[in-house]
């Protein structure tokens, strides 16, 4: 069993930054590719990026590429997104999940592969 928590969203202007976190709970955290995916008002859930239990590789959305990056403490049990260079069309609810199995690109952006969901955490960019 892995529980998640996000923490880091809030209100930035077009162009600043954020850094979200997931704090994870359990032993076995290390063991898990983490993924973020994000879901605005009105659309689906979209993959945003995803790193493999041993820190890497890194895949990541082509919308977000050269902006956002992941990563992950396997000693704190936090995995990291990055956010710069924001968008207006990046406001979201910005979620992470954990996955175990998601070795290639196609699971990791898939919402199937993983079994375990945070609540959210809301990233709102004004123009």
């Amino acid at each position: 069993q892995v529980q998640l928590q996000e923490s880091g969203g809030g209100l930035v202007q077009a162009g600043g930054s954020l850094r979200l976190s997931c704090a994870a709970s359990g032993r076995t955290f290390n063991s898990y590719t983490m993924g973020w995916f994000r879901q605005a008002p009105g659309k689906e859930r979209e993959f945003v990026a995803a790193i493999s239990w041993s820190r890497g590789p890194t895949y990541y959305a082509d919308y977000v590429k050269g902006r956002f990056t992941i990563s992950r403490d396997n000693a704190k049990n936090t995995v990291y997104l990055q956010l710069n260079s924001l968008k207006p069309e990046d406001t979201a609810a910005y979620y992470c999940a954990a996955g175990r199995g998601v070795a290639t690109m196609t699971p990791a952006r898939d919402p199937r592969s993983y079994d375990y969901w945070g609540q959210g955490t809301q990233v709102t960019v004004s123009s």
